[in-house]
């Protein structure tokens, strides 16, 4: 472990003799890897954080149930963090927000406060190919937030897309 070394040279000296300490350093570092090891196993990592999406079951029977037009609404994610949304289905009237308290948010408190009695909103969720990872993220915590039962993500149609290329055209908005 630790080793005295007392010899004294090759002449005569008066006075203390100098002793060198040489010490071993492997048992120490022999501790700390055993220590890391021990950390490293015994450790609990976080666990990821995942939002519960239930999703309808696939049947072989296209079961079509029929819904008021008033109580869907299209919500459609764009670029450049963009939120277009319509209700109904027949000459719908496109809107742009955000994604913040005061944009999308608002509007889905005010769709939910708006829904007639015994009858949850339905929200259909389209997102765009420009759109983020995040925007989906995003409008999913607004869901929750909100407290919205019903939606669903689906994919957009040309005539959805049609409908936001015509806001923008009529809006001047650019990407």
């Amino acid at each position: 472990m630790a080793e005295v070394d007392s010899s004294g040279g090759g002449g005569k000296k008066k006075g203390p003799k100098k002793v060198s300490t040489k010490i071993d350093m492997t048992p120490m570092v022999d501790l700390a890897f055993l220590l890391i090891t021990f950390f490293m196993l015994t450790t609990t990592f976080s666990k990821p954080k995942t939002m519960e999406l239930n999703m309808p079951d696939k049947t072989k029977d296209n079961v079509k149930q029929e819904v008021e037009e008033t109580r869907t609404t299209s919500i459609i994610l764009g670029t450049k963090d963009r939120v277009f949304y319509y209700t109904g289905i027949k000459d719908p009237a496109v809107e742009q927000t955000d994604y913040s308290a005061n944009g999308i948010r608002k509007v889905l408190m005010q769709k939910i406060k708006e829904r007639p009695k015994g009858k949850d909103p339905i929200f259909i969720i389209k997102s765009m190919d420009e759109a983020r990872y995040k925007n989906i993220v995003d409008i999913l915590d607004e869901m929750r937030i909100t407290g919205a039962q019903v939606y669903a993500m689906v994919d957009i149609t040309p005539g959805d897309i049609e409908l936001v290329d015509k806001y923008k055209k009529d809006n001047n908005i650019t990407d």
